[in-house]
């Protein structure tokens, strides 16, 4: 059992940068791979980054790359995704995700557990 807890969303303007961090329980935290998907009103969640247990292995939405980056602490069990560049379409709520397997994956269907969101909102 794996429990997660999102943290640094916030408002900020266009342009502008936020950390999110995903702190998580347990002592296994080094085995599993984890990810970060978010949800804007009245679409469907959707993947936004995900890192394999090593942290070597990182995948992004082409939505993203080059302005979001994944990472992850195993010392401190916590998972950031620093947002650079952040536009108005990113906003959501952004939720981190872990599986019960070391490799990263981008498919919402092979997270196990979930953390509880936070949200995002970007002004133009």
């Amino acid at each position: 059992q794996v429990l997660l807890v999102e943290s640094g969303g916030g408002l900020v303007q266009a342009g502008g940068s936020l950390r999110l961090s995903c702190a998580a329980s347990g002592r296994t935290f080094s085995s599993y791979a984890m990810g970060w998907f978010r949800q804007a009103p009245g679409k469907a969640r959707e993947f936004v980054a995900a890192i394999s247990w090593s942290g070597v292995t990182k995948y992004y939405a082409d939505s993203v790359k080059g302005r979001f980056t994944i990472s992850r602490d195993n010392a401190r069990n916590t998972m950031y995704l620093q947002m650079n560049s952040l536009k108005p379409e990113d906003t959501a709520v952004y939720y981190c995700a872990a599986r019960s397997y070391t490799g990263a994956a981008i498919d919402i269907n092979d997270y196990n557990y979930w953390g509880q969101g936070t949200q995002v909102t970007v002004s133009s």
